[in-house]
């Protein structure tokens, strides 16, 4: 049971560091979160929700709430030891008006307060108020309620004021986000949904509440056993080879939890890692660790009972075909590092130490108690290099065949660019001969390829790689970004900075942008993670002026096209653009292609754990998941209505 009334004590104003004030944070929001795009604006909920989890997951409380309220406002509940609310010894205001209002000024600094943090207590605070249109924080503790009030981006509207008394702790934070800030403040209630059941796995023992009051939706995340319910959920429609493999260890100051999970039939490698609760996206030094130990102890293993053939080693990639993985540390602040500005790459040493201890020794005793699996695993793992090998063999004959019948291919459809500096480069994957000729008349042909595709690309979901280079459409793909194919592939190496997928704006477009994402998640992920693939936005309207066709302006959503008819004014007539085909070279240029003036849309993975069952989902053998959630996601009525709203009023269907 937590002594509330030791936590508070120790939890007070003298605990509180400042580093540096406030600076512009309104003129370059940019900078503390990204971007003011939907995934910088949820990242206002991010902050203070890392918060509250800090407080849970250091012994304070075992409860958060989430509400999206009407008002588009946002409130965040904790049952921790609230925020302190004593004069802070140097700036002699409210400790928590400090936290609210400077960059840099919080707990977590001092090993007293947290033993881990997910980040700065006080940065993410100050960050969300300083973006808000307002921000109320009521506290609760010693007995007390306060309340303190900002708005217009962190400016004091009501001081700190104590309320009453009351037997509850914790802090609730409510805020709204600024209109003139973010060009969208409608928070998703899906993506907190995925945030909340993501950290839920990460903090178990913690209860995640998140209700939405509009349309009365509520739901609740736990995970009692954490990383093994978040690689179980992963991995829930493949075919697992053997358990869960689960370590968890202290070694020096740094916490170990690993979660490992091989799939039969499945390619691809999943590998997740965060430190302190937050995911690294560009890995880093635990991650590192992970991969060279788990090849270390296997190909140890393997040795030592002969499996190996003439006794050569099996390569990591190999290794971690199928693999579904996860790797999280945490770590004190006084240790704390990262290798870049945006905390995405963790450069810890005693991080890389302690993982690498723990997965030799743990590893080593799981494979010498469970020989079985472990024989079944390195005949997969064998499995595995002997296909990337026939892949490589397979990919060689094609490159060096008399009769080059894929080279043909590529001279008679691609438009290459005419230059080397390949990171400025772009490859258009468009649908179709006729639009692939309206792209190639209307491209900057010095960085700007067209590759035209030969109808719909294979499912690459659950294929093996040699079956994939085999397959024409892919083979050419491959060659022509020229980095390789999946263990094999480094991005290093791709002719292009910018792989743009180009379709219709219909179902058999949208079928197509699936099947070739669903390719590079599977067989060139880096391209992903780095943030090089698109999918251009091409305009669902031209409105034009029908007695001078040359005033016109094309419009991309519903409300442009009703601003658009408002601007061009009467007489007005509609191009409803079905296909790109449908539009010529300089219509394509100026919409889609031109730098200065396109739309582009960047494929990420915000959420792994729903971009992996969503792909398994929707692309596996298995039909009848894929039928469940269409039947849980899909209102047949809304796609009617929605549909029947596209129609054109005016001009040619």
């Amino acid at each position: 049971m937590v002594n509330f009334d030791e936590a508070e004590r120790l939890y007070d104003a003298d605990s509180i560091e400042i580093y540096q004030d406030l600076d512009a944070v309104r003129k370059r929001p940019g900078m503390y979160i990204g971007s003011t795009n939907l995934t910088g604006l949820h990242h206002l909920i991010w902050e203070i929700i890392d918060n509250s989890i800090d407080e849970a997951v250091n012994g304070y409380g075992n409860k958060i709430t989430v509400i999206l309220h009407k008002d588009g406002s946002c409130e965040v509940s904790d049952e921790g030891r609230g925020i302190p609310v004593s004069i802070y010894k140097e700036t002699k205001i409210p400790t928590v008006q400090v936290i609210f209002t400077k960059l840099h000024a919080g707990g977590k600094f001092n090993a007293a307060n947290y033993k881990t943090a997910s980040g700065l207590h006080g940065v993410g605070a100050t960050v969300t108020n300083a973006l808000s249109e307002y921000l109320y924080v009521n506290i609760y503790r010693g007995g007390k309620s306060y309340s303190i009030k900002f708005h217009n981006g962190g400016e004091l509207l009501e001081p700190l004021t104590e309320l009453g008394n009351t037997n509850k702790h914790g802090t609730t934070v409510r805020f709204k986000p600024d209109n003139s800030v973010f060009p969208n403040t409608k928070f998703s209630f899906d993506n907190v949904c995925d945030h909340l059941r993501e950290k839920a796995y990460l903090a178990s023992g913690v209860h995640f509440i998140i209700k939405e009051e509009a349309t009365g939706k509520s739901v609740e995340y736990y995970s009692e056993v954490g990383l093994v319910e978040y690689v179980a959920d992963l991995t829930s429609n493949k075919n697992r080879l053997g358990e869960t493999i689960y370590f968890s260890d202290k070694i020096g100051k740094v916490e170990v939890e690993i979660a490992i999970q091989w799939c039969q039939g499945d390619y691809g490698e999943n590998i997740l890692s965060y430190a302190n609760d937050v995911r690294t996206p560009d890995g880093g030094i635990h991650e590192q660790a992970f991969k060279a130990t788990l090849t270390k102890a296997l190909n140890d293993w393997a040795s030592s009972h002969d499996l190996l053939k003439g006794n050569q080693s099996i390569e990591g990639p190999d290794l971690r075909e199928g693999i579904t993985g996860i790797v999280s540390v945490k770590i004190p602040e006084d240790i704390l590092a990262y290798e870049s500005q945006t905390k995405t790459k963790l450069g810890t040493p005693e991080a890389g130490q302690a993982v690498g201890q723990v997965m030799m020794n743990r590893l080593a005793y799981y494979l010498s108690e469970h020989q079985s699996f472990a024989i079944d695993l390195i005949k997969k793992c064998q499995a595995s290099k002997d296909a990337r090998e026939a892949a490589r063999r397979a990919k060689d004959q094609i490159r060096n065949a008399k009769v080059k019948k894929v080279d043909m291919i590529i001279s008679d459809k691609l438009a290459a660019a005419g230059s080397k500096d390949y990171i400025n480069n772009e490859l258009f994957i468009v649908e179709g001969d006729s639009a692939g000729g309206s792209a190639k008349s209307g491209r900057d042909r010095l960085h700007q390829a067209i590759l035209p595709l030969r109808g719909k690309p294979l499912n690459t979901e659950g294929l093996s790689i040699d079956r994939v280079v085999k397959n024409l459409e892919f083979s050419t793909l491959i060659q022509t970004i020229g980095a390789g194919v999946g263990a094999d592939f480094d991005v290093r190496n791709s002719h292009y900075g910018k792989i743009i997928i180009m379709t219709d704006a219909d179902t058999d477009g949208a079928h197509i942008q699936t099947l070739l994402l669903t390719f590079f998640y599977n067989f060139m992920k880096p391209l992903i993670d780095n943030g090089m693939v698109y999918i251009a936005q091409p305009p669902l309207y031209r409105v034009y002026k029908k007695s001078d066709p040359k005033k016109h302006v094309y419009c991309w959503t519903e409300e442009e096209l009703n601003a658009g008819k408002v601007k061009i004014g009467a007489g007005y007539g509609i191009n409803r653009y079905k296909g790109l085909g449908e539009m010529d070279a300089d219509q394509l240029a100026i919409t889609t292609m031109n730098k200065k003036t396109r739309q582009l849309m960047r494929v990420v993975i915000d959420d792994p754990l729903v971009c992996e069952k969503s792909i398994s989902t929707l692309m596996g053998d298995d039909s009848a998941p894929r039928w469940h959630w269409i039947r849980e996601n899909v209102n047949f009525d809304e796609v009617d209505t929605f549909i029947e709203q596209l129609k054109p009023t005016e001009g040619k269907k």
